[in-house]
């Protein structure tokens, strides 16, 4: 453990804050929930209400409808879904049969899904109906067995699949009881991308998922008596992202609030939901407030009547950070954390927000800052260097990927491979990433993964991706390309060919948004080419146009 001159953020602690760690099981989380807040609104979506007494009763239903149809402690159960009532019951439902659930995004392509499916050995998703006929295409080449569909897919189901409330009827009676061990049974299969291109799931226990929730509540809010009991609270960060599943889900369950389900955002809606709700929080990434900030008389909606709005998944400039308050006089509280552990840090009331940071650790949560090089030197204040975490919210691993596992994990420390500094209060800035990702909105791009697409197309030579600033969604991938030339006639392919390529095989949220042909790559004298050179040169670029802006 650190000694105590070695954590600077514990005199901003001061007296008011202890750690305080939920030490027990999802299931018994709900539990306690629907116990306390029995006939509370839980979930909303349009017109549709479950109570908390609801969302326990379906949610031991689901798991016992896993049980008979052969589910057992430590299988995975694929979650490729958004933001519904499904999810809620289908995930709480999984981790009361003792498996744990494969979050998967789904607006993954049929190549990201395969390897998902098939590293995780899922054998039962839910889906919903209009990412159906991708998950039958990929189900041949996966262990996939079973498929509960949310909805009625074009075409109907085939291949003895069933819909949602079907398979919920076909529960034999009441789920079977399993013993949970929250500090070593898994809960989630949160998947992350990797420096290899391969996307590596996360192994999160019941532990993990709550190790920080109590902390960052008592970050967060002084005094829980100014928020009213079953508050709204707008859910459109994705639940199956880790930021959704720990600062939405999770926080507001914990508090008996009302989840407003969004399954994706769209600026008209979100006004007049909040608007017409008055919801009391809002939790999202930066490209949302950017959107809210910049709506048409964004004043006449409310936003003023939020009580607590958080950010996480990337940084929000500070610029608009202090524009919104002007115009709402409420703070945005931003944090920092990952898939392999989440929360790590947040700005908190006991100081306010710090403009350009993502706040102090969490308690119960210990941090340094070492060289890049060893992981082991540890930088003086102010001096960047590598995050690295120990913390109930730490991963154990990843799946089946020891190698990967002994990379990120030493001795309990997680190695993070994102630069920071800190300050002499123990506040955290993040100045650049080790690894070569893309952050895009909050979701992670690994360029390795989107170069092989580029490669397999025939007329293309050498590739290189790198981020590209863009105001909106912080970075955006962009590809350098050398492309095959026929008889001096220039490129035999054009950028939106390749773009389109691109999209085919890629979630959009990787397509590169630009490619720009080149005669030569810049090479190491080994011939590697230097990825870092066409980063440098695309961050000058984005340098230079801003100062001209």
């Amino acid at each position: 453990m650190l000694r105590e001159e070695k954590r600077p953020w514990l005199s901003v602690y001061g007296d008011r804050i202890r750690p305080r760690i939920i030490e027990e099981s999802l299931p018994a989380f709900l539990e306690d929930a629907a116990r306390r807040f029995s006939s509370h609104t839980a979930l909303t979506m349009g017109e549709r209400e479950i109570s908390y007494r609801e969302l326990l009763e379906l949610s031991e239903g689901f798991a016992a409808a896993l049980a008979g149809s052969g589910v057992c402690k430590g299988d995975r159960v694929g979650l490729m879904l958004p933001n519904c009532p499904e999810y809620v019951i289908g995930f709480f439902g999984t981790v009361r049969a003792g498996a744990a659930a494969t979050q998967i995004n789904p607006l993954y392509t049929g190549r990201e899904l395969e390897h998902i499916l098939s590293n995780s050995g899922t054998q039962t998703a839910v889906v919903h109906a209009a990412t159906y006929a991708k998950v039958k295409e990929v189900q041949p080449r996966t262990p996939l067995r079973r498929v509960v569909c949310v909805g009625e897919p074009e075409g109907g189901l085939s291949g003895g699949d069933t819909t949602f409330e079907e398979f919920l009827r076909s529960a034999p009676g009441p789920p079977p009881e399993v013993k949970i061990d929250p500090e070593e049974d898994l809960a989630s299969l949160q998947y992350t991308g990797g420096t290899t291109g391969v996307s590596k799931g996360a192994m999160l226990t019941h532990r993990n998922l709550l190790g920080g929730v109590q902390q960052t509540i008592d970050f967060l809010i002084e005094d829980p008596g100014d928020f009213p009991e079953n508050g709204k609270v707008v859910a459109v960060a994705p639940l199956f992202h880790i930021f959704g599943m720990t600062m939405v889900l999770l926080f507001g369950l914990r508090h008996g609030w009302n989840l407003l389900l969004v399954p994706k955002f769209q600026p008209d809606e979100m006004m007049q939901l909040i608007k017409r709700e008055q919801p009391i929080m809002l939790a999202g990434v930066a490209t949302l407030y950017m959107a809210l900030h910049s709506y048409p008389r964004m004043e006449d909606y409310g936003l003023d009547r939020v009580l607590l709005y958080t950010s996480g998944g990337a940084s929000v400039p500070v610029g608009l950070m202090r524009s919104f308050k002007q115009k709402t006089g409420r703070d945005i509280w931003e944090g920092y954390g990952l898939s392999e552990g989440a929360p790590v840090s947040f700005n908190t009331y006991l100081r306010g927000p710090v403009p350009g940071s993502v706040g102090v650790p969490i308690p119960g949560t210990d941090v340094r800052v070492v060289d890049p090089e060893t992981g082991e030197r540890e930088m003086p204040v102010g001096e960047p260097g590598e995050l690295v975490v120990k913390g109930p919210q730490v991963m154990k691993g990843y799946w089946n990927m020891p190698e990967e596992t002994s990379l990120a994990l030493r001795d309990g420390w997680l190695y993070t491979g994102d630069i920071v500094r800190m300050d002499e209060e123990g506040y955290l800035y993040i100045v650049d990433r080790k690894k070569d990702m893309i952050n895009v909105s909050g979701y992670k791009v690994y360029p390795r993964e989107v170069e092989e697409v580029i490669y397999s197309h025939p007329e293309v030579v050498e590739a290189v991706v790198v981020g590209s600033p863009d105001p909106y969604r912080g970075e955006v991938p962009k590809a350098f390309v050398v492309i095959r030339r026929r008889g001096g006639e220039g490129t035999s392919v054009s950028e939106e060919e390749l773009i389109e390529h691109c999209r085919r095989e890629l979630a959009p949220y990787k397509v590169p948004r630009e490619v720009e042909f080149r005669e030569e790559l810049p090479k190491s004298a080994v011939g590697k080419l230097l990825r870092r050179v066409l980063a440098q040169e695309e961050r000058s670029r984005g340098q230079e146009q801003g100062s001209a802006g």
